[in-house]
């Protein structure tokens, strides 16, 4: 029984990412990996954590407003977040199947589920059926928001790099890092810092307060997942037989139309379902608008016709 409703909410946030995948289903085999990879790094956090709250505790008291503060902030939040981007990067950023703007909150959201999942079950076997009721609707869905932030910003960090920004591409990725930090850090921060207080009306302000930020936060992420899954593109790279180079360009697949692989299958994506064939790439041009170099008839970066050959 506390099983099951320990991974109730797990369950049922991970159904509910996967199908607002519209485009391309993502691999079994690549979400289940990401899944227990996630809950591994609740070793490298416990570790991490462990350090951490003592060299805090020299200076700040864990049973103090600040001490609580300070430790949610400066090491439960990194020591988690920090661990599940590392995963994240680590499995997804060069696979194939990352190939659609979407696929970075899927992949993001399934490596902190992961993690909360075992943490959800370690939390809910210690302190029985209340706390799983209440993880049930703040903690694992606050695990799921995170990892919304994480997988948006990450999908700018790949598109940034498909379009050669390595600025842009370094400064996303350090958000893709530093927001969910930073919201995961209020989060524990309201509680734990409420929680140490001994005047009972800045307990009840905090409770308050947090209740609140939750709300907002569950909002904007359900936003951010509805826009995102709607306004999908897809990414990908194209090879360059003239130099033995990698073109890397970005299309909406509406303007590209469908191809039949060798396999017999006819679709519009870029890799066959049946038979995980690429799509195939000929007649490389470069757009007069942005040099950017493409396959298709419009140029993925500015949308610039194909220019007609000569006659």
């Amino acid at each position: 029984m506390l099983y099951a409703l320990a991974l109730i909410p797990v369950v049922g946030l991970l159904i509910f990412i996967y199908f607002n995948d519209k485009k391309e289903k993502e691999p079994f085999g690549l979400l289940v990996g990401l899944f227990f990879a996630g809950m591994g790094t609740i070793v490298t956090a416990i570790i991490a954590e462990l350090v951490g709250g003592i060299v805090l505790n020299l200076f700040f008291p864990s049973n103090t407003v600040l001490g609580g503060i300070f430790d949610a902030m400066l090491i439960v939040a990194p020591a988690e977040e920090l661990g599940k981007f590392l995963v994240l990067r680590l499995i997804t950023w060069k696979n194939k199947h990352f190939n659609y703007n979407y696929d970075a909150i899927v992949y993001a959201v399934f490596v902190s589920l992961g993690f909360a999942a075992f943490e959800n079950v370690t939390y809910v076997f210690g302190s029985g059926i209340g706390t799983a009721f209440l993880r049930m609707f703040t903690a694992v869905p606050g695990h799921a928001c995170f990892a919304v932030f994480m997988g948006f910003f990450y999908s700018k960090a790949k598109y940034a790099s498909l379009t050669n920004k390595k600025g842009a591409c370094a400064g996303f990725t350090a958000l893709a890092m530093v927001i969910p930090i930073v919201i995961h850090g209020i989060y524990d921060a309201i509680l734990m810092g409420g929680g140490a207080s001994e005047i009972p009306v800045l307990s009840g302000l905090s409770l308050v307060l947090w209740i609140g930020f939750v709300i907002a936060l569950f909002v904007v992420s359900c936003i951010l997942i509805v826009k995102t899954s709607r306004n999908d593109f897809c990414i990908v790279s194209l090879p360059l037989p003239d130099d033995g180079g990698v073109v890397q360009t970005i299309y909406r697949p509406s303007v590209i139309g469908g191809w039949t692989c060798s396999c017999g299958s006819v679709n519009q994506l870029n890799f066959c379902p049946k038979c995980g064939s690429q799509r195939p790439m000929s007649s490389i041009w470069y757009c007069p608008v942005c040099a950017t170099p493409s396959a298709f008839s419009f140029c993925g970066r500015c949308g610039c016709p194909r220019p007609l050959a000569p006659s």
